[in-house]
């Protein structure tokens, strides 16, 4: 179970304060390179960038599907397959660090790690053989570095919004409303289910079989009993919500409703989908069997057998917070912990 957050909703942000006339301009180094390392349940990615002055350039980057996660929620253990694929990985990231000489990066990892028995030895492990240091981060810290990366996209209004993150074994959701550089948050909460853990809970031969649309309407019940507790935090008065969602899942479902092709990355980071939309693409995906879901252009095999479980995530959401339209989001912790270091060190992004 994850770590519980305090239930209070959390107080109110005073204004911040700003650097004084006497503390100069940031001093704008552009041969700096920061990375930003996300170890999930199901992926692991990389992001290294360089400060600009509206922000920063990712001169690099790695995410591939690791799956550290299989079989945790009935083992409560690591595998020694899901660690020796999330090994190799991390190797390639310890790679590319050194070749693009960074000289400050945070390493993060999830709900995989925060659950298993054994997490605490994969960590030792991974700075054995790569160098790198896992920071096992609670789920109060990735709620906060999600929001940090993706706010921005929000659509505009001054009515309270929810932000959430679809994990491999968590979901992470925020409640925020308008503030000064970056939203105010008021509640969040952490859900034990994501991807991985719910299509685990319900078996992969109840999604296949002839009472998979059944199956999903129990995840789909499953993960709304896990976020009963957040909803009784969210506001009754629900004129000008709105709604931004960065995960895999709203990704791959923003590509289905583009049809487009291929993934493409500048297509989806940004865009507005009607809420309805996504619940028809949801029915859709939870009609059909794995091969045709493997169909699916942007869904593919390697995300057929867990897309059905993002949906009913993602339906839940939305049974909880009826917004209009859903934001999509590219772009999550990894952009939250560039933001967080770059700022530490004087650069106003």
């Amino acid at each position: 179970m994850a770590d519980q957050p305090d239930p209070r909703p959390a107080p109110r942000q005073g204004r911040r304060r700003r650097a004084t006339k006497n503390a100069g301009p940031p001093r704008w180094r552009p041969e700096r390179s920061y990375g930003a390392l996300d170890l999930g349940t199901n992926n692991c990615r990389l992001l290294i960038a360089r400060p600009e002055q509206e922000g920063f350039k990712v001169i690099d980057a790695f995410s591939r599907i690791v799956r550290l996660g299989e079989g945790l929620a009935s083992s409560g253990r690591l595998s020694d397959e899901a660690m020796d694929r999330a090994v190799s990985a991390l190797g390639i990231c310890a790679q590319k660090l050194r070749r693009r000489n960074v000289s400050i990066a945070r390493s993060v990892a999830t709900e995989a790690c925060r659950r298993a028995a054994n997490g605490r030895q994969f960590i030792d492990r991974v700075r054995r053989e790569t160098g790198i240091v896992l920071d096992i981060i609670p789920p109060k810290e990735e709620a906060r570095l999600a929001v940090l990366g993706c706010h921005k996209l929000l659509g505009p209004g001054d009515g309270p919004a929810v932000i959430f993150d679809i994990g491999g074994g968590s979901t992470e959701l925020v409640l925020v409303e308008p503030g000064d550089d970056e939203p105010a948050i008021r509640a969040w909460w952490s859900a034990p289910w994501g991807v991985v853990s719910l299509t685990e809970s319900e078996g992969r031969e109840a999604l296949e079989g002839a009472d998979r649309v059944e199956a999903y309407a129990r995840m789909r019940d499953r993960a709304r009993d896990g976020f009963s507790r957040f909803s009784e935090w969210l506001p009754k008065d629900r004129d000008d919500i709105r709604l931004l969602g960065t995960s895999g899942t709203v990704t791959t479902l923003a590509s289905v409703y583009l049809q487009l092709p291929s993934y493409d990355r500048r297509a989806v980071d940004g865009l507005h989908v009607p809420t309805d939309s996504m619940r028809e693409i949801s029915t859709l995906i939870s009609e059909l069997d794995f091969n045709g879901r493997s169909q699916l252009p942007c869904i593919g095999t390697e995300r057929a057998d867990l897309v059905v479980a993002g949906c009913a995530i993602l339906e839940a959401i939305l049974d909880i917070w009826p917004a209009s339209e859903l934001g999509i989001a590219d772009r999550g912790i990894r952009e939250g912990i560039l933001r967080s270091l770059m700022a530490r060190d004087g650069y106003s992004l």
